[in-house]
């Protein structure tokens, strides 16, 4: 690989960790052509042991021989690796780069939702939760606890969000997710029951043990602030709660996230 010290801030080639937004990373039009950027050496790694394509790195000089080693020598030939000083490197992308180290790498196409689903048992379904702090840790969890797969709607935060890949700490490459376009209740299509996380009269609590007895059951997570719509909620086979105590109603949409896998695991 060719190291390349970093004089202008004008180069082109350094836009993938500058002046690129989010969307235009993920060209949503072709998001197989499109980019993300995993930050950290700990999450670069993961990223590269699960077979993700690197493209080019970013790189305080103290890591090229330092936390970063062990990545620059595993990079393909034809991979850059932009190297600067600190203070250089938080002029270029804006931030003070976590641990020092930026990978662009190269998306993969989304599988089909029939192929994520084939094996699973237990999955979650993240429907219009944008907070990408909230992504992540969702990830990280359904990794820990034995979630099978994560599916999201269309109106959900990109997984492969730079901050939702460094809170999930990698997670995003461990477990098996796509997205859906039709009404989560068409999860049933596959086999699966439906426990809508929702605080309705008529919900069970999570430690109900028909939830448990379930062969195969999709946990739907909504967003904090209005919760999952009615329609996903009337066409749940299930409505769930978690028991609360001292006048509490409700948890962080990922600390939930978290109780459920943890509740309801095989």
């Amino acid at each position: 690989m060719a190291i390349i010290e970093i004089t202008s801030l004008q180069n082109k080639q350094l836009e993938v960790f500058s002046t690129l937004t989010e969307a235009q990373l993920r060209m949503t039009l072709e998001p197989e052509k499109g980019l993300f950027i995993a930050e950290s050496p700990k999450v670069i790694r993961v990223a590269l042991d699960a077979g993700w394509q690197p493209t080019a790195l970013l790189c305080e000089h103290k890591h090229i021989d330092g936390d970063a080693r062990d990545i620059v020598e595993r990079l393909p030939e034809d991979v850059p690796v932009y190297t600067g000083h600190r203070e250089l490197l938080a002029q270029l992308t804006g931030y003070t780069l976590t641990r020092g180290v930026l990978c662009a790498m190269r998306r993969k196409p989304a599988p089909a939702l029939a192929d994520v689903l084939r094996d699973a048992h237990r999955i979650v379904v993240i429907e219009a939760v944008t907070d990408t702090t909230n992504i992540g840790a969702i990830f990280r969890s359904a990794a820990a606890l034995g979630i099978d797969a994560v599916i999201l709607t269309r109106d959900s935060c990109d997984p492969l969000n730079r901050r939702a890949v460094r809170v999930s700490m990698g997670s995003v490459f461990l477990v098996p997710w796509t997205w859906i376009d039709g009404p989560v209740s068409s999860l049933k299509d596959y086999g699966f029951r439906t426990a809508a996380m929702a605080l309705c009269d008529d919900s069970i609590a999570l430690d109900d043990p028909r939830l448990a007895q379930e062969e195969r059951l999709a946990i739907v997570m909504g967003t904090e602030g209005d919760g999952l719509p009615r329609q996903t909620i009337e066409q749940a086979d299930y409505t769930v709660r978690i028991p609360m105590a001292h006048g509490v109603d409700s948890l962080n949409v990922a600390a939930a996230a978290a109780v459920a896998f943890w509740q309801l695991r095989r």
